[in-house]
């Protein structure tokens, strides 16, 4: 963040200094809306949670060195009082992207149903290799969190990647009038947060409105595989560019092979020419991702060569997202336990059998530790039916079910013809650990997945750290 007075925060964020003397007052930066992440120098936002508030701790965010508060209300600090802090957050960081002006990044927007964070995370570090970048951290994809990257932004960053989520229609134009993207980049059309939109015709309705707001001369990179994807282009002046493995794809994947560990390798074919691509990432879902940095990349300037050889060099940044870890004894677990919605729970058991199937060594088991996909609504019952019943058609060995909420996973499974044997439920995080301890060996493969609110990453990271002699 470049420095601003205490005075300037006022004027872009809509707010009042409490008081006026303290109108010079430096705030070097950074922005932070958690006490704990607090350092000196720093500018602490006070926004409302749930539980608590965040005035409630800016005295602690003070002690911690924070410079400023910006507040509902004065406080014994320097404080700028505003009516709504979230909203005044946003005007700050929409403020201070106009003061860069002509040193103002290239802004990238990502969206979609699933892959957004991942995807982000790969264009971030490919396009790092051009120039400064700043880049979403974890899920900073809100109306707090998307604020809070841009305010991390200095004078010479080129590149500013933003992931943009959506609980409603209306929220990523929102979003957009903060930053607004000169290139926005669609994934996909899912099932996700199905009992927030009803339908994933609204679904659609809500991710497209990233491409309404490019600017005419933007680009709109669309995934041409996702029919609902493609078909915003109408929806947008900008030029569009599409991704996939379509053969009517501007940028595609041929001749897609998968390792031991389902890392994919892929010829990259463009308008410019074609290369052979090797991602360290695992799942053959994420060849989609690639691709879409990879138009990303090329629209900003990069050549083949150079694409190729950024992309191979990319990694897993955001934790709990396929990130595989291999025991001493060799049991492999994967934890992509962050997040989960029908599609991603299909691409990770699809990673989980790739790799069970190619991994060397006999009497190899592959182990699917599924939990609840939040956010579904009335769709969850047969949401959780359907993806029970492709851990059967994929061939997954082991499911084992946390949580009653969760249930419908074993129906849809044992009704798809996976033996009921095969089949365990236990309550909670600690049975499941518990069980999995003496029943894995070292030869197996193990997914974890289920939606953040079950906390299935505590099974992953448990089952590492048990020493193989003790078993």
């Amino acid at each position: 963040m470049i420095a601003l007075t205490i005075g300037e925060i006022a004027a872009l964020s809509g707010g009042d200094i409490a008081d006026p003397t303290d109108d010079a007052l430096v705030v070097p930066g950074p922005v932070v809306v958690d006490s704990r992440r607090a350092v000196p120098g720093c500018l602490f936002v006070a926004v409302p949670g749930e539980r608590v508030d965040g005035l409630d701790f800016a005295m602690q965010a003070r002690a911690a060195g924070a410079v400023a508060v910006l507040a509902t209300k004065p406080i014994d600090s320097p404080c700028v009082v505003v009516d709504d802090t979230v909203l005044a957050l946003g005007r700050l960081a929409h403020g201070y992207l106009d003061r860069l002006a002509t040193d103002a990044p290239i802004v990238v927007g990502i969206t979609g149903s699933s892959g957004k964070t991942t995807t982000k995370d790969l264009v971030g570090q490919v396009l790092s290799e051009r120039g400064a970048t700043v880049a979403s951290e974890g899920s900073f994809n809100t109306e707090i969190g998307l604020p809070l990257t841009v305010l991390r932004t200095e004078v010479d960053t080129r590149y500013l990647v933003l992931e943009f989520s959506a609980r409603g229609v209306d929220h990523i134009a929102y979003l957009a009038t903060l930053a607004r993207p000169h290139i926005g980049v669609v994934l996909n059309v899912g099932a996700a947060h199905l009992g927030e939109f009803g339908s994933r015709a609204i679904v659609a309705q809500a991710k497209g409105e990233l491409v309404e707001a490019l600017p005419d001369d933007g680009v709109a990179v669309l995934n041409a595989d996702d029919e609902l994807v493609a078909a915003m282009q109408t929806r947008t002046g900008a030029r569009v560019v599409t991704f996939g493995v379509s053969a009517h794809a501007d940028i595609r994947a041929t001749d897609i092979r998968l390792d031991e560990m389902a890392r994919p390798t892929f010829r990259l074919i463009t308008a410019a020419g074609e290369v052979e691509v090797a991602l360290a990432l695992h799942g053959a879902h994420h060849v989609s991702n690639a691709l879409a940095a990879a138009a990303v990349a090329l629209e900003v300037g990069f050549d083949l060569a150079t694409l190729a050889g950024a992309l191979s060099r990319v990694s897993a940044v955001s934790r709990w997202r396929m990130q595989i870890d291999e025991r001493a004894d060799g049991l492999v677990v994967i934890n992509d336990a962050y997040n989960a919605n029908p599609d991603s729970m299909r691409a990770a058991l699809s990673a989980l059998v790739e790799i069970g199937q190619r991994r060397p060594g006999a009497g190899r088991r592959t182990f699917a530790v599924l939990g609840v996909m939040a956010e579904l609504g009335e769709h969850s019952l047969s949401a959780h039916h359907e993806v029970g019943a492709a851990v059967a058609h994929l061939g997954v060995d082991r499911l084992v079910v946390v949580g009653t909420a969760a249930s419908a996973l074993v129906d849809g499974a044992v009704d798809a013809g996976l033996d009921p044997s095969c089949v365990t439920v236990v309550d909670d995080v600690d049975a499941a650990i518990r069980m999995l301890a003496t029943e894995l060996a070292s030869v197996d493969v193990l997914l974890v997945k289920a939606s953040r609110s079950a906390n299935l990453q505590r099974v992953a990271e448990a089952l590492l750290e048990i020493e193989p002699a003790a078993r």
